[in-house]
């Protein structure tokens, strides 16, 4: 199912739209592994054997980030990348967070390594 999401583009906010229901966000959530909703935001932690391969997974998301013009707040750790994902314009979450969670997890796949 992400890669249905995955799939999709971010859609820019210019503000003025109400974030999604939690029912809604909820539905989305459902689309994707491991991601969880923590005040108005979806976060999720990447384990990694090493800083390196953290560090490449971080370059990796930060080019899908600027190809998607959707920007999430990254924390790197030595072995360990967190983001959390929402549309910053309105303060709450919309479709293209989850498909901006959906790219990642992509990105974090075996085969993208």
């Amino acid at each position: 199912m992400a890669s249905e999401l995955a799939s999709k583009t971010c859609i820019p906010c210019r503000g003025g739209v109400p974030p999604l229901s939690m029912e809604a966000a909820t539905r989305l959530l459902e689309q994707i592994d491991g991601w969880e909703i923590e005040q108005g935001r979806i976060t999720k932690s990447f384990t990694f054997k090493d800083f390196a391969e953290a560090l490449a997974f971080v370059n990796r998301i930060g080019a899908i980030s600027e190809e998607q013009n959707h920007h999430p707040d990254v924390y790197l750790t030595s072995g360990k990348v967190s983001v959390e994902i929402w549309t910053h314009k309105i303060d709450g979450l919309t479709e293209s967070d989850f498909i901006l969670a959906a790219k990642f997890d992509e990105a974090h796949a075996p085969a993208a390594a």
